[in-house]
């Protein structure tokens, strides 16, 4: 079980670092912009506040990672990050997109399902 946990924290951090690139790096190129279906003017707009966004996402997604190095140890750290994700996940089901709630908050939910099962 300890493994499957680990597995799904790792894929949980590696999206959350999947969104650190888009939002950082790729905001106002035709996949940044794409997947958040903005327009050139909107992504030119809003540029800083998704670098922000991303560098956010970028920390959850090394607490994930510094979880898992932890090992047995990193039980706590693990619930912590994923609780964030899955509140994250929540706020943005909420106040944005449905969708973000099965993108981001249901592998979160799950994750946190394991690492308790473990």
């Amino acid at each position: 079980m300890t493994m499957a946990a680990n597995i799904v924290t790792a894929l949980v951090a590696l999206l959350h670092f999947y969104f650190l690139v888009l939002e950082m790096f790729l905001w106002t190129k035709p996949a940044g912009r794409k997947a958040f279906r903005l327009s050139a003017e909107q992504a030119e707009a809003t540029k800083v506040l998704a670098a922000n966004q991303g560098l956010y996402n970028g920390f959850l997604a090394a607490g994930l990672v510094w979880g898992i190095a932890l090992g047995s140890a990193g039980t706590s750290v693990k619930l912590f990050f994923l609780g964030c994700v899955l509140i994250a996940g929540l706020y943005g089901a909420l106040t944005a997109s449905r969708k973000i709630l099965f993108i981001q908050g249901m592998p979160a939910a799950v994750g946190i399902a394991l690492v308790v099962l473990s």
